[in-house]
């Protein structure tokens, strides 16, 4: 599988992938480091107490990873609870309509994760 194969699988943007790093090389690096990366887990614990500060700060670090990675799907499904979440942003979402959302980022995480192990099996 090569690179532009993975993100079209998993619905990502190799061409904002390679506009943010500019190298094969550093995607490559990066695309294998997304797996271990903690804030996916972060977000899904502080979704389980509706930690609105959690919720935030994680919906935020993981939009920007994704983004950075071209993972355009996942970075615009974390973009809604980091919004939802902003200080000073008034709640426009019920608790059952974040859970969703983060069900949402879940599926798409997962898909994420699965294609980049088929990646690295190459």
């Amino acid at each position: 599988m090569t690179l532009p194969e993975l993100y079209a699988a998993v619905g990502g943007s190799y061409e904002q992938a390679q506009k943010v790093m500019r190298m094969d090389k550093l995607i490559d690096k990066h695309i294998r480091k997304f797996p271990n990366n903690p804030v996916y887990g972060l977000l899904s614990s502080a979704g389980e107490s509706m930690d609105a500060s959690g919720l935030f700060e994680h919906g935020h670090a993981l939009k920007g990873v994704c983004a950075n990675l071209g993972l355009v799907e996942l970075s615009k499904a974390a973009d809604v609870i980091t919004e939802e979440f902003r200080p000073g942003n008034a709640r426009k979402m019920s608790d059952d309509e974040v859970r969703e959302q983060l069900r949402k980022i879940g599926e798409l995480y997962h898909r994420a994760i699965e294609g980049i192990r088929e990646y690295e099996k190459e």
